[in-house]
């Protein structure tokens, strides 16, 4: 059995763990390694091919502790990379330019063995603001085995180069439910948007998804509030819109955490009859559901996959946040639903290269066995 290392975001953000758990689901016959706090043992549970290495382990932070005294830091990471047969790193909005960009960068490249493949998969690219950025990634990316962009925009930016590739969002392929039912709610994801580098957002956001939920509320329906990363806020931005509510809608709410039960999100959205979707995922996820679905984007990441999927529905934007009128989010519910059955397919594309690789490995191990048998 071949030993893949996964790269990805974890802080327990629903999006960048269904994509760990749809990239361990599709290869069963092969073993999965990831270095992560020591909760995502919980987490993924479930997926018997995968091994969490706890990173807040005290035997873990005392080795890398003890290494970088002599100047050899991250050993246990480098490690998992050396007795790995590839890495496959998967995640989305992995490429955006911070302020210490070039410190993560070389800390990111010292990690890497060159001589291991190295798979891209599920990214999107920026926003960046300077051309450094681009190019010293684009030199990079020309290393790797293979890049898959889940956006037209980033693979606009790459097309040129022999090894990238465009399929539609991963999460595409999450297979829905086999039967669920519709229950009358609105599932609303939220965010905290001055951690996504919205600043002076936060208030008025606030304030126009308590005013949807409200008239979602008189319309009938009770609503749903799901947070799908602690780490970026979104619990507190949950808190701050239920202390917004006037105390007699209060009891028509319900409140959903994700920290490491993913299947519980899954079926509050499954189960809803309406998804407002603040978080990039929640917009997919409601369409692999078939819920009508009104995006309010944060960035042009979701404006990009809304254009790339054919998506003519209503949605806002921040700038257009101010004039939002909860009616108009609610009317949607009745045009905002899209076909989604070839995102569906094309979406295995990413995973194209990454199964010749396996099946290749997995040949050769069977013919090493039986030579010598």
């Amino acid at each position: 059995m071949k030993n893949i290392l996964i790269y990805a975001y974890t802080e327990f953000n629903l999006g960048d763990d269904l994509f760990i758990k749809v990239l361990c689901d599709r290869y069963p016959d092969t073993e999965f390694s990831l270095l992560a706090p020591g909760k995502y043992k919980i987490s993924f549970k479930g997926l018997k091919n995968l091994r969490v290495h706890a990173s807040d382990s005290i035997l873990i932070r005392g080795i890398n502790f003890l290494f970088k005294k002599i100047k050899r830091s991250d050993f246990v990471h480098k490690f998992l990379v050396n007795r790995s047969d590839g890495i496959v790193h998967i995640g989305g909005s992995i490429f955006m330019q911070g302020e210490y960009w070039k410190e993560y960068f070389h800390k990111a490249e010292t990690i890497r063995n060159k001589s291991k493949p190295y798979f891209l998969l599920g990214a999107n690219f920026g926003p960046y603001s300077d051309d450094e950025y681009y190019q010293t990634h684009k030199e990079l990316f020309q290393q790797y085995s293979d890049i898959c962009f889940r956006e037209e925009y980033s693979y606009q930016l790459f097309k040129d180069l022999r090894n990238v590739r465009l399929a539609p969002d991963i999460i595409f392929q999450l297979a829905p439910p086999e039967s669920h039912v519709k229950e009358n709610y609105v599932a609303i994801s939220v965010i905290k948007p001055s951690s996504k580098g919205l600043g002076g957002y936060d208030l008025l956001y606030y304030e126009k998804m308590k005013d949807v939920a409200m008239h979602c509320i008189q319309q009938g329906f009770e609503v749903h509030f799901l947070s799908f990363c602690e780490h970026e806020g979104d619990h507190e931005a949950i808190d701050q819109i239920i202390s917004l509510l006037p105390k007699e809608l209060v009891p028509q709410t319900k409140i959903h955490l994700y920290t490491t039960n993913i299947e519980e999100i899954l079926t509050v959205l499954a189960q809803s009859s309406f998804v407002v979707a603040s978080r990039f995922h929640a917009m997919i996820l409601g369409w692999v559901y078939h819920k009508p679905v009104f995006p309010i984007a944060y960035s042009n990441k979701m404006i990009n996959v809304m254009q790339d999927a054919g998506f003519t529905g209503e949605y806002t934007d921040f700038a257009g946040l101010e004039s939002l009128q909860p009616e108009q989010v609610f009317n949607s519910m009745s045009t905002n639903e899209l076909n989604i059955s070839t995102q569906v397919i094309q979406a295995e594309g990413h995973f194209e290269m990454l199964d010749s690789y396996l099946s290749l490995q997995s040949r050769r191990a069977y013919e090493s066995k039986t030579e010598y048998s």
